[in-house]
């Protein structure tokens, strides 16, 4: 049966949560939390974007939960913690999405299709889940601002990347290389090297030792090891190590040449001819393997298939002599660049063996499906030439694409790169100064990675990704490097001057309707006419050379009246469908607000076409169409444009290259965005842009861009794009268009007497393979370019991995769905379960959806009840500051605030250190304590002095408990504890308010008084005291030694067979740590144990003991007991509350009334009886040894 099935109270939780979630949105107190004071200043916190190519699963919510916790945290402690979400939109993730979907194999089929289209389908699908992000998120109880997001492929994002790389570039520390580098070629491009580090994968390859036959020596060969047979076309030297002995051994007719170390390789008998040092083998020639390029007109050709020395050959694998194919090797690369060695491709990139490899053309060299194919096809060729010596099967770490898992090929190629190693003390410096959560993952793999640091490849032959800003010439080849949009526009000078204008007051201003149609009769008003006069004195002197209008009444009004005062003839002027009002047909002729009110304004109508009307797209897209055609068909010309409000806003966000939010801010929140006759001078000069006519620096449009080298040559962007971890890591500036806006909240830099604003952050978190991407590459770019880490503290978190220890597959279905799990147990019990869990440490971690439950059950249900249970005796709200912790007598409730106390200084002082699995744990403890301790031992407190009690005798109606009161003790005590428990449930809503935010906000809310925050999350962080009271220090001890005697003596009384219930007469302790005078300590061991006396005795042997022996007069009382719990039982199954007071029905034997008739008075005050009647009835049977007893209870 499912778990929901077997507990509906399961069910319940969500939707508990989900109403705490409605009470957020409506109060908007995520809103409120950011708006509140703020005494301590900016907590900064950056948020690494996500792919919403799907939907989120453990991971991130396990990251996002992290997220939450320290800023919800921090803002209680009085800082201000910007929230801000972001997306990441580049690179092969998308990529590999897009070309299945289109079902293309390669690049080529990229290019067949056309590269707008493809990137057109990519910006759709890189979003596709966002909406499911955006209801998922919350749903964890995360707070972060989804609506001012950022977007990695907006294009002031991409300015903001373009701007990092040209300082870069500035400080020297950008540069196009050729080196030998990861070549995925399914997907077409290179990879960086921490690209390369996530897809290392155990394989088994075949290996083989080839024969390399001496030129002048018929018959003697070299012997050569190699792991990858399918490089051998591409052999053009043979390397040895100068100082090794080599030797040249007979075997039958046979010689063979390899290091005197390595003779075991020979299975048979040899004899050795010659011996000699490696570098006495240099420039022996030998017979190419395959001789595809022995004729080939290729640079150095004349060097090929000679032997160098070469210091990185070693004895560790192979025969001592190395196979050089410099294509395809980084030391092979190294040591043909320095001997002037020829470079063969004979794979392209691609993948596959290119033409001239006339008996292998076409094949792929490591394809995905069969990763040997290739190497065994070589195999048997030169096997059959007599060339192989033998080979064998080998395994070892081979390299895989992290996106589409195709084995990686060692590639020389060209790229750009970040100088890191020029970085490398400084990145070491600044590693050391930021805080590692766990310490080693920054001290070791972290910081070993930076040790071994290697120059950054940040470009990639790709199609959806920021544009790499760097056009060279067709000519000279000199490069120009673009920094900003502004630096874009210097690729052309305006062509033509232009001024917008809207038409004059009309009639239909004055009456505030919509005028959508062209014939509709709205003339200028005289008014408005003025206005127009008016305006044209600042068109004097502009030389108009065009007026172009929209085809409307009001706005032919308009250009009527500029041309006859400026002397334009009246004829020229050109009307033009594309500046037309915007169409709003169902709307025509309504009131303005109207149209307001159903289609909205500013970036909602950017979202949804109004109805009947038109979509602010579409009119961005005619006004868009409309200057780009001008602007061809015009030049040297002054053009005056007359038309309407949102066309006008529209079609100046189209020329100044805005993109949606920029449009948006622009058009305020005014009416109008031009008033009537207002004239504008607008600069345009033609910008990369998208069909709509939005400004888009993605490829196709940006590679339209030219610039006019000094040498009269054409310059051309370079092709590839970034690597999509160089703009992630662009984030901390690039997400708030820094230097380009926003230096009030972002200034990274600073000065003399000027601290730096949004710069580092406090505050980071991300998962365990971010060490290596989204870490790295933002310590590597704010390092470069700041001369100091992003970043302070660092939360890094590990795998969620399924239950059985596996990797979570959707194929496999080897997990629960996220959101199905929190709809059963819901949010905070999952969010807590992965807090406390080995996962918030960066360690691997196994999910299981039952210890889900059990934290529902052991911390939010359990506390649920201690919650209910005092509500039910509470009479009314208290206001928190009303309930202090006042001098309190009972040691219970001394004992529980010291516990808070404690509590509070743990959660605090872990979760300053960012230990997120240390402040959640004690949680958890404090909860049992209360629960099982001190609100069991406390129970009957609460119920003493009950108002429905006050007119009952006293005599049978008054508490009897031992623990901190007698019978008759006044309700002062009860009063005390529910004081305190009402103060403890308050506190404890707001220490975890942070990890459980919504069982805390509902807990507030039923303890909260009139004068507390609207929301626990609005509330302060609890002062933790430093020390409890004098009188309360070692309480929390001494309750400890308690409760282990108590679980000691409980052992003994089950080894002996007898119940609770049953009174002993004492128990005789022996212990060092307790004090013997406290008598509310022995009253609550007395009890606990249910023994008569507890006596200290230093003399005994054993540590608790008990005595067993049995009086008549404990036995009765035991059974008395025994009969009470009987009577609780009934009325709980019964449904009767505490209040309610019953008549009990009783059928039994003579023996049985006796038994009851003496001991009524006792059976009474502990059952909540108003009366006891013997009779048969029907009912529960309770059997006491002899006695049995049927009851039944009525109100």
């Amino acid at each position: 049966m499912p778990e929901q099935e077997q507990n509906p109270q399961k069910l319940k939780v969500a939707e508990r949560e989900e109403a705490v979630l409605a009470f957020w949105k409506r109060k908007q107190i995520f809103e409120k939390s950011l708006e509140k004071p703020a005494p301590k200043g900016e907590f900064v916190f950056y948020d690494g974007p996500p792919f919403a190519t799907g939907l989120p699963h453990y991971g991130h919510i396990l990251a996002g939960t992290i997220k939450d916790v320290i800023p919800r945290f921090k803002t209680m402690q009085g800082y201000h913690v910007r929230r801000r979400w972001g997306w990441d939109c580049h690179g092969l993730p998308v990529e590999n999405l897009v070309e299945k979907e289109l079902g293309l194999k390669t690049k080529r089929d990229i290019e067949t299709l056309g590269i707008e289209k493809f990137n057109r389908v990519a910006r759709e699908a890189v979003l596709r889940y966002a909406e499911e992000w955006r209801e998922i998120i919350p749903r964890t109880g995360r707070w972060v601002d989804m609506d001012d997001d950022y977007k990695t492929m907006d294009a002031r994002y991409t300015e903001s990347v373009w701007f990092a790389f040209k300082e870069l570039h500035k400080k020297g520390l950008i540069y196009e290389g050729f080196k030998s580098m990861h070549l995925c070629p399914r997907c077409g491009t290179t990879l960086s090297n921490f690209e390369v580090s996530q897809g290392y994968k155990d394989v088994t390859d075949i290996s083989v030792y080839v024969k390399f036959e001496l030129t002048r020596e018929p018959g003697t060969c070299f012997l050569v090891w190699t792991t990858t047979p399918w490089t051998l076309p591409g052999n053009v030297a043979l390397a040895v190590h100068p100082d090794i002995v080599y030797v040249k051994v007979a075997v039958g007719q046979s010689r063979y040449i390899l290091a005197k170390e390595k003779l075991s390789l020979i299975k048979e008998e040899y004899t050795i001819v010659e011996e000699y040092k490696g570098s006495e083998l240099v420039d022996l020639s030998y017979k190419p393997v395959f001789n595809y390029y022995k004729d080939a007109r290729i640079k150095g050709i004349e060097k090929a298939w000679k032997v160098y020395v070469a210091p990185f050959v070693t004895l560790e694998k192979g025969t001592g002599v190395v196979h050089i194919a410099p294509a395809f090797g980084e030391d092979d690369l190294a040591l043909a660049e320095l001997e002037g060695l020829p470079l063969i491709r004979h794979v392209s990139t691609d993948g596959k063996f290119v033409p001239e490899i006339k008996d292998f053309a076409g094949i792929d060299v490591k394809p995905k499906d069969d990763p040997s194919r290739a190497d065994i096809e070589i195999l048997k060729n030169i096997a059959n030439r007599g060339l192989l010596f033998a080979k064998e099967k080998i395994t070892h770490s081979y390299p895989h694409c992290w996106r589409c898992e195709t084995p990686l090929l060692n590639f020389a190629s060209s790229s750009w790169f970040v100088k890191t190693t020029a970085l490398k003390e400084k990145l070491i410096a600044e590693n050391n100064k930021i805080r590692w959560v766990p310490r080693e993952v920054g001290e070791n793999r972290f910081g070993d990675w930076l040790s071994g640091i290697r120059d950054w490849a940040i470009s990639r032959s790709r199609y959806f990704g920021a544009p790499i800003p760097v056009w060279k010439c067709e000519q000279c080849e000199k490069m120009k490097f673009v920094g900003s949009i502004e630096d874009l526009k210097d690729s052309a000078k305006p062509r033509n001057n232009y001024l917008l204008m809207r038409h004059g007051e009309a009639e239909n201003n004055v009456l505030g309707v919509v005028s959508s149609y062209p014939n509709n009769p709205h003339h200028l008003t005289e008014k408005g006419k003025e206005q127009v006069k008016a305006a044209v004195k600042t068109l004097l002197g502009k030389k108009i050379d065009l007026i172009i209008s929209s085809p409307f009444l009001r706005t032919k009004e308009t250009a009527e009246i500029v041309a006859d005062h400026i002397g334009f003839p009246k004829e020229k002027i050109i009307y033009d469908e594309r500046l037309r009002e915007i169409k709003a047909d169902l709307f025509n002729g309504r009131p303005i607000g109207e149209y307001h009110l159903n289609c909205r304004s500013g970036e909602e109508q950017f979202k949804r076409t109004c109805p009947g009307g038109e979509h602010y797209v579409d009119i961005a897209k005619r006004v868009g169409e409309f200057i780009y055609n001008i602007d061809k068909r015009y030049e040297g010309k002054n053009i005056l444009m007359v038309t309407h409000d949102s066309p006008a806003w529209l079609l100046e966000s189209v020329a100044g290259g805005h993109d949606l939010d920029r449009a948006v801010t622009a058009r305020g929140t005014t009416d109008f965005f031009i008033k009537n006759a207002e004239v504008k001078e607008i600069p345009f000069v033609p910008l990369p842009h998208n069909e709509h006519y939005a400004l888009d620096l993605h490829r196709p449009y940006i590679d339209s861009v030219v610039f006019v080298c000094s040498c009269g040559g054409i310059m051309r962007r370079v092709p590839e794009v970034f690597d999509c971890w160089f703009e992630s890591g662009s984030m901390p500036y690039a997400g708030v268009h820094y230097p380009f806006e926003n230096k009030d909240t972002f200034d990274p830099r600073g000065g003399f007497f000027k601290k730096p604003k949004g710069y580092p952050a406090d505050f980071i978190a991300e998962g365990l393979d971010q060490t290596r991407g989204w870490f790295y590459s933002t310590l590597v770019l704010s390092v470069g370019l700041f001369d100091r880490a992003a970043y302070e503290h660092v939360v890094v978190n590990g795998t969620v991995l399924a239950e059985d220890g596996q990797k979570m597959s959707k194929h496999l279905k080897n997990y629960p769905d996220p959101m199905e799990v929190v709809e059963r147990y819901g949010a905070d019990a999952m969010r807590y379960y992965l807090l406390a869990s080995p996962a918030s440490r960066a360690q691997d971690f196994c999910f299981s959806e039952k210890e889900v439950g059990e934290i529902l059950k052991k911390v939010i249900q359990r506390l649920d009840n201690v919650l209910a249970f005092f509500l039910l005796y509470a009479e009314k709200k208290q206001s928190s500051n009303t309930n202090k912790q006042s001098p309190n007598a009972n040691v219970l409730d001394r004992w529980i605030l010291a516990r808070l106390s404690q509590l509070g200084r743990e959660v605090t002082v872990n979760l300053e250190a960012y230990e997120l699995d240390r402040a959640a744990r004690p949680v958890a403890d404090f909860i049992d304590d209360l629960s099982t301790w001190y609100l069991r031992r406390s129970r009957e407190r609460f119920k003493g002095g009950f108002r429905n009690l006050d007119s009952r005798p006293t005599e049978q109606y008054q508490s009897f408990g031992r623990a901190g009161f007698k019978n008759g003790e006044k309700t002062g005590d009860r009063e005390q504890a529910l004081q305190t428990l009402h103060f403890v449930l308050l506190e404890l809503s707001k220490i975890m308010a942070p990890l459980t935010p919504f069982f805390a906000e509902e807990m507030y809310q039923k303890l909260r008084g009139g004068s507390d925050p609207e929301s626990v999350h609005l509330e302060s962080w609890p002062k933790v005291e430093s020390r409890i009271r004098n009188q309360d220090s070692g309480i929390i001890e001494n309750m400890a030694e308690v409760r282990r005697i108590v679980s000691i003596a409980l052992e003994l009384r089950a080894k002996a067979g007898i119940k609770v219930r049953q009174p002993l007469k004492k128990l005789k302790v022996k212990s060092k740590k307790l004090k013997v005078s406290d008598k509310q300590i022995l009253d609550l061991i007395a009890d606990e144990i249910n023994v008569k006396e507890v006596i200290f005795a230093e003399d005994q042997e054993e540590e608790v003991e008990l005595d067993f022996e049995l009086t008549a007069e404990l036995k009765e009382e035991g059974k008395v007991r025994e009969f009470i719990r009987g009577v609780q039982e009934l009325r709980k199954n019964s449904g009767l509350t505490i209040s309610d007071f019953a008549t009990l029905t009783i059928q039994t034997s003579p023996a049985g009334r006796d038994f009851l008739e003496k001991n009524k008075s006792e059976i009474i005050k502990n059952t909540l009886l108003k009366g006891v009647r013997f009779a048969e009835t029907f009912g529960e049977t309770v059997e006491i040894d002899d006695m049995s007893f049927i009851l039944d209870i009525k109100k």
